[in-house]
């Protein structure tokens, strides 16, 4: 009879394992593209074993553990990264930080409370590029962060370079890396590629009337795709996490087409609303806790 119920207890035991591996396998949230989108890809972080010494901190639980958000007018905007920072603190925690509202006018820089828990920063410059970041002004305002992850957003920008190349952009990337690591040489990296956006061309074209003229035509920027394929490239070539936006939400053909169907973009045909930047901070913050549930199952 003891032996009987040993076995039972045993067997309940690792049924209730089972019962948490599997709990613990399906993220916490989800982060649900609109209907119209097609050809969306498996919304994931490549290289995601890449963070297990972040994630080793996040799960010690024991002191603040710190995020620092760098790029472009997409992180600028204070929404996209807000949103990201509101769906990890639920996940992970919200008592290390302030409850200060965020604003454009405002920073997105938290302040601590000295409890344990997740910081999320964020700082955006519009129009810059990885270059434009590797500065002594700029970089010296993140001295005192002390960031356990770093995630560099850029991309968008140098699509628009008139006078694109990989090997640039490579070099770009590597002088930024280069200076993070000897500034903060504790720190992991998360590299985002851009969501995608459109060329503002004047072309000539004639009315009906006969009359020759010109009008704005917004053309697909091809250069996106580039710079997207050799930020994923580089990631697995220098060990380094990629969160692939532009493929996530449907690639070449269909990743600007998604959002414009949507009504998610700008009349700029680079921006986002509102509503798209918020999908966009869920889609990363999801990603991040689907790579975070896959560590925390494999330590079982």
């Amino acid at each position: 009879m003891r032996i009987k119920r040993c076995f039972l207890g045993i067997l309940g035991l690792f049924l209730g394992m089972q019962l948490t591996l599997m709990a613990r396998q399906v993220p916490e949230m989800t982060a649900s593209m609109p209907p119209t989108f097609r050809q969306t890809q498996v919304n994931q972080i490549l290289g995601s074993d890449l963070l297990t010494p972040f994630f080793e901190k996040i799960k010690k639980a024991d002191r603040p553990v710190r995020v620092l958000h760098l790029g472009d007018s997409h992180v600028r905007g204070h929404v996209f990264t807000v949103e990201t920072r509101q769906c990890l603190e639920q996940a992970w925690g919200d008592s290390a930080v302030y409850d200060d509202k965020i604003t454009y006018k405002t920073s997105a820089l938290a302040r601590e409370t000295g409890k344990a828990g997740l910081v999320y920063h964020a700082y955006g410059i519009n129009g810059a590029t990885y270059a434009q970041f590797n500065n002594e002004q700029t970089l010296s305002k993140f001295d005192d962060l002390n960031p356990d992850l770093i995630i560099l957003s850029f991309g968008t920008n140098e699509a628009h370079g008139r006078n694109y190349t990989e090997e640039w952009q490579i070099q770009e990337m590597d002088a930024l890396l280069a200076t993070l690591r000897e500034r903060f040489p504790e720190a992991d990296f998360l590299l985002t590629t851009p969501p995608g956006s459109y060329w503002r061309k004047r072309v000539k074209t004639t009315l009906k009337n006969g009359r020759k003229t010109y009008v704005t035509r917004h053309i697909l920027n091809e250069q996106v795709e580039q710079v997207a394929l050799t930020q994923v490239a580089y990631g697995a070539e220098h060990g380094i996490p990629v969160w692939d936006l532009y493929h996530v939400v449907g690639g070449a053909d269909y990743a600007c087409r998604n959002w414009r169907s949507a009504g998610l973009q700008r009349s700029d045909y680079i921006h986002y609303t509102p509503e798209g930047y918020i999908l966009q901070g869920k889609l990363l913050a999801e990603a991040i806790l689907k790579a975070y549930y896959s560590y925390e199952t494999n330590t079982l």
